[in-house]
């Protein structure tokens, strides 16, 4: 069992909100998070749309569906009735001062049509991620806020080569790491995988065989942490641009498929740039590319993409409980200089990570940041270059090589 770190952010949603959701990939931990945190204490009753007969009767009689749950409600997989959400509205605006409903979900339901703003103003959503690193090893981590204070980084417990490759490969999913401790990782992810494309994205697109996901999939799973290219992929996966633009979107929305957005000193130059693509898990990654430990030892030349996705990943996984309220993006400058990650804070400013998959640092390794804090000016706080080594070093006023395993410090 695994305390997962939006739990503290879960309750302050359910005390001020009417309606909160817990959304996220499927196998994340969404049904074990609700159940072990609000319904076993008994402050919450609970209803699964995976039961037929709730089916049946949350599709043919919503209202009568929902004012039968008590006034302190989880209803898990809403997903599949979405149409939930209208109905919804009227049964919370009824009694608004005491109803409170928390929902999970294995897709972003609220890209729907007609279904992302009913219920504006009363709902709160979190995306619970599979695990991160800090969780599965039982710790809240606070680089975010860390990166946005004046403190000077420590160095963390040393972690070996042999310790950053076990993590990424096994990811963050529960059931999987138990899977791959016992061997069976990939067996798992097959099923998953399969499972996934199947009924989550059939319940939310009523659409017949999708047999093109599978491809797809593993196409951008080959290009993460690269600029997403649909004209490329479109030639990979011989799909018109509609149907490959409606099939990618699926894929974001059962949280497949993550995408960083560029970086801009104003919205306008954001908007032109593309974003970057990312796979939710690295373990999910490196699967889907057929990569183990013993293959990212040999070749070496693998393990960027793989440890930018990983650190992605775990950046993302922090926004959701950090005190610090910022965005995630990426920088790249007209002479080719690049940063991987760009956290940029509600204030404008901005802090810079740079992930590099060596155990030594060069000063040229620092390029992307002096790019970043050059066009970035006063809002630039600081940088980090995060590498496989275990020392801290400092570069500049402002410009630091920290470990990887600072993420989780």
């Amino acid at each position: 069992m695994y305390r997962r770190n939006i739990i503290e952010n879960v309750i302050e949603s359910i005390r001020f909100s009417p309606v909160t959701l817990v959304n996220g990939a499927r196998q994340t931990g969404k049904s074990t998070f609700i159940k072990t945190s609000f319904v076993d204490a008994g402050s919450f009753s609970y209803a699964t749309l995976d039961d037929l007969n709730l089916l049946r009767l949350a599709k043919s009689e919503p209202i009568t569906f929902l004012t039968q749950q008590k006034e302190r409600a989880a209803i898990d997989e809403i997903q599949r009735v979405p149409e939930l959400l209208l109905p919804l509205k009227k049964v919370i605006d009824d009694a608004r001062a005491t109803r409170r409903f928390l929902l999970s979900g294995s897709a972003n339901i609220l890209t729907l049509p007609k279904l992302s703003e009913s219920l504006a103003g009363r709902m709160e959503i979190h995306t619970l991620w599979p695990l991160s690193q800090g969780e599965i090893r039982g710790q809240k981590e606070r680089f975010v806020e860390f990166a946005f204070s004046e403190e000077s980084p420590l160095r963390p417990q040393a972690f070996s080569q042999a310790d950053y490759l076990q993590a990424m490969v096994f990811g963050g999913y529960p059931e999987a790491l138990a899977q791959m401790k016992a061997g069976r990782g990939p067996d798992w992810f097959k099923s998953y995988v399969t499972t996934l494309l199947q009924r989550d994205i059939q319940d939310i697109s009523r659409i017949e065989g999708l047999s093109e996901l599978p491809n797809l999939l593993d196409i951008i799973a080959a290009r993460a942490g690269n600029l997403i290219n649909f004209t490329d992929i479109a030639r990979a996966t011989k799909l018109n641009a509609v149907t490959l633009k409606r099939y990618y979107t699926l894929l974001e929305m059962v949280f497949l498929v993550v995408e960083v957005p560029a970086w801009g000193r104003n919205l306008e130059k954001r908007l032109v740039k593309s974003p970057k693509v990312f796979i939710n898990d690295s373990g999910l990654l490196c699967y889907l590319r057929g990569l183990n430990v013993q293959v990212l030892e040999k070749e070496r030349g693998l393990l960027g993409s793989v440890l930018e996705n990983f650190v992605v990943m775990e950046l993302t996984k922090q926004l959701g409980w950090a005190s610090v309220r910022c965005g995630l993006l990426h920088y790249r400058d007209h002479q080719g200089n690049e940063v991987d990650t760009v956290l940029e804070a509600a204030d404008k400013r901005v802090v810079g990570v740079e992930i590099k998959a060596s155990m030594d640092v060069n000063p040229s390794d620092f390029n992307g940041l002096r790019s970043l804090a050059l066009n970035a000016g006063q809002r630039f706080h600081r940088g980090f270059l995060l590498y496989t080594g275990n020392e801290v070093i400092q570069y500049d006023k402002n410009l630091w090589a920290v470990p990887v395993a600072s993420l989780w410090l």
